[in-house]
């Protein structure tokens, strides 16, 4: 037993030393690899310290050359400005010699001549100065009449923002309303229009900010009432024939402003958007009729300058017919109205005026001039405009571009004066779970970019129709 133990002892004591033996070796292999590596840098490294060092040198012998070149171009510099001057005062000697002038009176001669030139030129220069006074004292002095005639005063004018629609009798405000409502839903649903049935007898009330949208509303209406059927159904299809109707009217008014001005033809997409204007107004002044009434003072006033008239109305006829597109076009209504002149044919006279009547462009013609004269007489004479009118109806466009600006949003509506927002959406779109973000969001922007008194209602609106036809 004891043999057998120490057999095995032994056994065991020679791997071990077998293992040490074989751990002893790669030690040294690894050792002598390390040390070729180590070798093999101390190699590249020297390899690039010589190389340094012969840059170096190279570039210690560069700036000896630079120095040395450096210098030769200061010595070669100053004998060249020796060699000026020696040059000028034999120059200057010769030519004494010639002229038989010494310095002193060569310098007076040359004196005595610039002095006359001098002269010359001041009697030409004062000569161009009485020349340009005429001219432009002319043009000032038309502009200081044009600026008097703004103290003209003319009737006052109102805005209001309800319309009144009579009624055969008050039974009819049930068939208005109809069963649980749906009828007037429906009305301001389609028309954006606020529809508000009280107690004052045979007459409904129309509120809305936007004139046009409430004229659309007010002859749908008056279709519905004298028709006699009023359901959902027919409601959009009159309303659809009172947008023709309104398009067929604002036409007419752009035509008849044109014939009370006495101008001739105009470009047709002008004189739709001419006739837009008709139901816009500006600080609750009617646009249309601020622009017939600019273009007769304006006409006047031409008239006893001796300027053109007929050019000057259509000048101030046109001027302010951006407004008809500020809502769909970033910008001044000025600049875009001289861009719609310029696009659809207008002369030069007639844009420039357009651009300059509010002072975004300077005035540089007479046209120009009584443009701004007869706009400012117009819009500022008493009781021509209100402001809180136009601040008010500016919110209510700002309540429903905030909504439109959402994705699959159809039709915007701001009603109860601004307190309740209406929102038509696309149903195929928008889902019920999108309607609530929307409405959610839209919520959240109205108050971090609007200021208001009490609350607002946000009401997104989601229908689905299938239509068939039957035949």
């Amino acid at each position: 037993m004891e043999i057998v133990l120490f057999a095995v002892a032994g056994l065991v004591l020679a791997g071990a030393v077998l293992a040490a033996r074989t751990q002893l070796r790669r030690s040294r292999e690894e050792s002598t690899r390390l040390r070729t590596e180590w070798e093999r840098r101390e190699s590249r490294s020297a390899e690039r310290e010589s190389r340094l060092d012969e840059e170096q040198r190279r570039l210690h012998a560069c700036a000896v050359e630079a120095a040395e070149a450096q210098a030769v171009l200061a010595r070669q510099r100053e004998e060249i400005r020796t060699r000026a001057v020696l040059a000028e005062a034999e120059q200057r000697l010769a030519l004494e010699q010639v002229a038989g002038l010494s310095a002193a009176q060569a310098r007076a001669e040359i004196v005595r001549v610039a002095e006359e030139q001098a002269k010359r030129e001041a009697v030409r220069t004062v000569r161009e100065i009485e020349r340009r006074a005429r001219s432009e004292g002319e043009s000032r002095a038309r502009e200081i009449v044009a600026t008097a005639v703004q103290r003209i005063a003319a009737e006052q004018t109102a805005e209001s923002v309800v319309a009144v629609v009579r009624l055969p009798g008050d039974e009819m405000k049930g068939r208005i309303i109809g069963r649980e409502g749906r009828n007037i839903r429906s009305f301001e649903s389609v028309t954006g229009v606020n529809l508000v049935i009280d107690d004052t007898p045979a007459s409904v009330l129309l509120s809305c900010f936007d004139p046009v949208r409430r004229e659309v509303g007010r002859l749908t209406l008056e279709a519905l009432v004298a028709d006699g059927r009023i359901h959902p159904m027919r409601i959009e299809e009159e309303y659809e024939r009172s947008q023709v109707e309104v398009e067929r009217l604002c036409a007419r008014a752009a035509e008849d402003a044109l014939a009370e001005v006495g101008i001739g033809e105009m470009h047709p997409e002008l004189l739709r958007l001419l006739g837009r204007l008709r139901y816009r107004t500006s600080y609750g002044q009617n646009v249309l009729g601020h622009l017939v009434e600019s273009a007769h003072i304006a006409g006047m006033m031409a008239a006893e300058l001796r300027v053109d008239p007929v050019l000057v109305k259509r000048c101030t006829l046109l001027h302010d017919v951006g407004k008809a597109v500020t809502h769909e076009v970033e910008g001044s209504h000025a600049l875009i109205g001289a861009e719609l002149a310029r696009r659809y044919g207008e002369a030069e006279e007639v844009v420039h005026a357009i651009e300059a009547h509010h002072g975004e462009v300077d005035p540089q013609t007479v046209e120009a001039v009584l443009t701004q004269a007869a706009d400012a007489c117009s819009g500022g004479r008493p009781g021509a405009r209100r402001e809180s009118v136009e601040l008010f109806a500016r919110r209510l466009e700002r309540l429903e571009a905030i909504a439109r600006r959402h994705e699959g949003v159809h039709k915007v509506f701001a009603m109860q004066a601004g307190r309740e927002v209406r929102v038509m959406v696309l149903p195929e779109a928008v889902d019920d779970l999108q309607a609530q973000v929307i409405a959610r969001d839209v919520a959240k922007q109205v108050e971090e970019e609007l200021t208001y008194p009490g609350q607002i209602r946000i009401t997104v609106i989601r229908e689905s129709r299938a239509t068939e036809f039957a035949r």
